[in-house]
């Protein structure tokens, strides 16, 4: 029992731990995204914004854009320390986000604009999945109505009319 215990809880804490990380990711790339364009638009090359975004942020996303900073200051090109990025966090947004700013590198294209997209893509995908949460809502409200408010309601509405009934019959 001990062994199952010593063996099965780390794993699921660290698990827990992993899931609550891309989550706190996926919560703020929206807004992070939105500081490193305002710093690329006035004038700060990407690595000088990404340092201020890791200096104005906290969080799990800030720490790993400084992963990726000191990735390039020991001499590795920025592609390979975003590729590397993606691959620490499986989280398909960012995922998006890297794979353009490294195709906007290779191409030349302004990174603000990109950026802007980027964040603007993501924020609809949070909004659709919010709405489709909401429409899942009144379904899953059911079970409960229909096991402990309903029978509750019949037994209200319906009890008297069931003991006169009784009365009723019990009177022949």
């Amino acid at each position: 029992m001990g062994f199952l215990i010593g063996y099965l809880f780390p794993k699921s804490w660290s698990n827990a731990q992993m899931k609550k990380k891309q989550l706190e990711i996926e919560r703020s790339l929206p807004d992070v995204l939105d500081l490193l364009t305002v710093s690329v638009e006035a004038g700060l090359g990407f690595d000088a914004a990404l340092l201020k975004v890791v200096e104005k942020q906290k969080g799990a996303l800030a720490e790993e854009f400084l992963k990726v900073l000191q990735e390039i200051k020991m001499g590795r090109p920025r592609r390979d320390a975003l590729r590397d990025l993606s691959k620490r966090n499986p989280i398909e947004d960012l995922s998006n986000v890297v794979a353009s700013l490294v195709q906007a590198d290779q191409l030349g294209i302004p990174i603000a604009g990109v950026l802007r997209n980027q964040s603007k893509q993501i924020r609809q995908k949070h909004r659709q999945r919010a709405e489709e949460k909401a429409q899942k809502a009144p379904v899953k409200m059911m079970i409960p109505l229909v096991f402990f408010v309903f029978p509750s309601v019949f037994i209200i509405i319906l009890g008297p009319a069931v003991i006169q009934i009784i009365d009723m019959f019990s009177k022949q």
